[in-house]
C-alpha cells in the first residue's frame, strides 16, 4: 500500500553499515531502548564506549572500530581482496598523529600513526587504495610489498595508479615504492610466487618473467617464473596445490618433459622462500 514503511532492527542497520555503527547512529535511527534491547540480546556487541558491531564482524574491523581508527598496511591490503605474502599476526590500525591509546587498548592491536583526509578512507573503516599503496610500499618488507603491489594489479588496480602513488612516495621508503612499482607485475598468480621473483631479482644475470608460456616441442607449459635467455624455470611449489597423488603424477610428468626438452627446473618450497 502507499506510504508503507519497513522497519529495520538495530542488527540490520549495524549490518548495513558495513558491521559496525556508533550509539549515536543506532538511536538516531531507531531509540535507546531498541539498542540497548539489541546489546542485551547479543545482537549486536560492544567494541568501546559508545560503539558497536556485530558478532561476527571481522576481528580486525572491530579493532579498528574500537580505537576511532582505520584499518591499515596490510590488513587494509586485505580489506579490498588483495592477497599478502605474511597476514598480520595482530590487526594493523591507524589512528591520527596526536591520538593517545591507552596501552590497555594497544593489546592484540598494532597501532600505526598518519593524519589521513576523509578521500583517503574507504568503507569508513580502512585505508583507501592509493594510501594503502603508499604505506605497504614504503613501509613493509620489499617481498611483502612485492606481493601487495602484484595483488593490486592482479585484482585490477591500474599500472598507472601504481606507477603514481609510488613517484609521489617521499622520505624513507620513497626508494624502495620506486623499485615496487617498477617490478610488479599483475601476472604473478600468487604472494607465494612473488616473494620467490623478489629473490630472483637480487640474483645478478638472473631476469625471470611471472606465468610466461614456454614450449618443449612436446608440451607447452606455464611455470610460475621463467629466464628464457638462461633457458631456468623456477617453480614455486605449493603443498596445498600440489598435495594429491594425481598431481604428483601430473607435475613429474611436466617437470620431466621441461628437463628432456633442455631447460633447468629449479623447485622450491615455502620453507625455502
Amino acid at each position: 500500500g502507499c506510504g508503507s514503511i519497513t522497519v529495520m532492527s538495530v542488527a540490520q542497520l549495524v549490518v548495513m553499515a558495513g558491521g559496525f555503527a556508533t550509539r549515536a547512529e543506532l538511536v538516531r535511527a531507531t531509540s535507546r531502548g531498541e539498542v540497548d534491547r539489541a546489546l542485551a540480546a547479543g545482537e549486536i556487541v560492544a567494541d568501546g564506549r559508545g560503539r558497536y558491531a556485530m558478532p561476527a564482524t571481522d576481528v580486525a574491523i572491530r579493532a579498528a572500530h574500537a580505537l576511532s581508527g582505520v584499518l591499515g598496511l596490510t590488513s587494509a591490503a586485505l580489506h579490498h581482496g588483495w592477497e599478502v605474502l605474511h597476514e598480520p599476526q595482530q590487526p594493523q590500525v591507524v589512528v591520527p598523529r596526536r591520538r593517545r591509546v591507552p596501552a590497555a587498548k594497544r593489546v592484540g592491536v598494532s597501532v600505526r600513526y598518519a593524519d589521513l583526509f576523509p578521500d583517503q578512507i574507504t568503507d569508513g573503516i580502512a585505508t583507501g587504495v592509493e594510501t594503502t599503496l603508499l604505506h605497504c610500499l614504503t613501509r613493509l618488507p620489499r617481498a611483502d610489498a612485492l606481493a601487495v603491489a602484484d595483488s593490486a594489479l592482479r585484482h585490477g588496480v591500474p599500472p598507472a595508479t601504481l606507477r603514481r602513488v609510488a613517484l609521489c612516495a617521499q622520505g624513507p621508503g620513497a626508494r624502495q615504492a620506486r623499485w615496487v612499482a617498477e617490478h610488479a607485475d599483475g601476472d604473478a598468480a600468487n604472494p607465494f610466487e612473488s616473494g620467490l621473483r623478489d629473490i630472483c631479482l637480487d640474483v645478478p644475470g638472473l631476469r625471470v618473467q611471472a606465468q610466461r608460456i614456454v614450449s618443449t616441442g612436446r608440451l607447452d607449459a606455464r611455470p610460475d617464473l621463467v629466464d628464457v635467455d638462461l633457458r631456468i624455470i623456477i617453480e614455486a611449489d605449493s603443498f596445498a596445490w600440489h598435495g594429491g597423488r594425481a598431481d604428483l603424477a601430473r607435475d613429474a610428468r611436466r617437470y620431466n618433459l621441461m628437463v628432456v626438452g633442455d631447460w633447468l627446473v629449479l623447485r622450491f618450497s615455502w620453507e625455502d622462500v
